[in-house]
């Protein structure tokens, strides 16, 4: 018998197939049973005619036990009331394992009984569905970042010393000395573009920041190009070209995930570059007539603030030159003012908040020496750094985009805890 998966069946039509399989969920109408069948690559329904099938699979099919695995063998027809296109007329079934009991039962459950059984709750139709998103968001990072001749680069994890300062740092000891979970693996991203041009990284970062908010974690993975000879304009036109380009790869690439989910496309099908852009100046003042009236000059935006700012928009909006004050020590002042500096950061529609922070580096050693001073670092620890600034120094510009905060803008989900298979949180480290 020909073995497939499910998201393969659309090559099989009106052929025998065999499946390996789970039961999600099943239902019978007096001499029908619907069997909800997952395999890991997607889900499809089973139907068992008690007429066409021996008795032993009809009352096997209105017994088998949520989660049981199977080898499940029909016929494979088109159906266009599924989201699939395709659904399975069962022949046969074959138990593998008989699951009982099963935790998470079809009825409402609380959250902390299902972040208690992530392990399980994974399995869930939604919870695949975004899981499959986040898949398909990393797999366009990939492709976008390969089509626009960058390099893949790894830098640690274990640092010695931290990028925006150490107050939000998971602390260990390296041996004999101190060392830090990395927070942002940008530093080592400019040396590295200073040798090979345009390159990326994506992995984990941790911050130990106690917050309990939908768009907080504890740890979470980033994606972070740096390019050298690329100035602050152009790093917003790459920002703004990358989330087009993985945006509409979801759109193409994961339509029944998006259905599964309920999410409105025509919202995302509205995302493409250009972006909108408005200076720290004009947010200030737009927050002002707004009502904001605890906002003024130099305060940092909180997620009313980012909030009220998208919902004037359609498409994410950059908000750009924040104050120099608010900003880590290796941005680039702007030109024509030395209060704010040549950043941005990229705000998701619907109240996502911030998914990208970018700017253009210091390039210059005896600036770039003066704000470590400022901000109180040790110029011994960041030796190498500003040896970057020493050999041949070029203006160059990175961001850092936030992977659970854009799975959960693009997927709608509702917090960033369901955009990660484990999710670390303030009070969650299991499972």
């Amino acid at each position: 018998m020909l073995k497939t998966t499910i998201n393969q069946v659309f090559k099989h039509v009106d052929e025998d197939v065999t499946i390996g399989a789970w039961i999600a969920n099943k239902r019978s109408s007096g001499k029908i049973a619907f069997l909800q069948l997952r395999d890991g690559t997607g889900f499809i329904q089973g139907v068992v005619v008690k007429a066409e099938v021996e008795e032993e699979v009809f009352k096997l099919a209105k017994s088998v036990t949520q989660e049981t695995s199977v080898y499940v063998t029909g016929q494979v027809t088109k159906d266009e009331r599924s989201p699939l296109g395709f659904e399975l007329q069962v022949k046969s079934i074959e138990v593998i394992h008989e699951a009982t009991d099963y935790p998470i039962t079809p009825k409402e459950h609380g959250t902390e009984f299902l972040m208690d059984h992530r392990h399980l709750w994974l399995r869930s139709k939604k919870q695949h569905a975004i899981m499959k998103i986040r898949n398909e968001i990393i797999r366009a990072t990939y492709e976008f970042f390969h089509q626009e001749g960058f390099v893949k680069v790894d830098p640690p994890i274990l640092t010695g010393s931290a990028p925006e300062g150490t107050t939000e740092l998971f602390a260990t000891k390296y041996f004999d000395e101190d060392a830090y979970l990395s927070q942002s693996g940008q530093l080592y991203m400019e040396a590295a573009a200073m040798a090979l041009g345009k390159v990326f990284s994506f992995g984990p970062t941790f911050r130990a920041e106690k917050s309990k908010t939908k768009r907080h974690l504890i740890e979470f993975w980033m994606i972070e190009p740096e390019m050298a000879f690329v100035e602050f304009n152009e790093n917003l036109e790459y920002q703004e070209n990358y989330v087009t380009h993985v945006v509409q790869s979801v759109l193409e690439n994961c339509k029944v995930e998006l259905h599964t989910l309920g999410r409105d496309t025509a919202k995302l099908e509205n995302i493409k570059a250009p972006f909108p852009r408005i200076t720290y100046d004009e947010a200030i003042k737009f927050l002002q007539e707004k009502g904001f009236d605890d906002i003024e000059w130099g305060d940092d935006f909180g997620a009313p603030h980012e909030t009220a700012i998208a919902e004037s928009y359609d498409k994410p909006v950059f908000i750009t030159h924040y104050p120099t004050s608010l900003k880590p020590f290796y941005m680039q002042p702007a030109p024509d003012r030395d209060d704010v500096v040549l950043c941005a950061d990229l705000i998701a529609p619907e109240g996502y908040g911030e998914i990208i922070g970018g700017s253009e580096r210091v390039h210059d050693l005896e600036l770039l020496e003066a704000r470590l001073k400022e901000h109180g670092l040790d110029q011994e620890t960041y030796k190498w750094y500003t040896e970057l600034r020493q050999y041949g120094s070029v203006p160059h510009s990175g961001f850092g985009l936030g992977l659970e905060r854009t799975v959960a803008w693009i997927s709608g989900a509702p917090h960033v805890r369901e955009t990660i298979p484990f999710p670390r949180l303030l009070n969650r480290l299991y499972p």
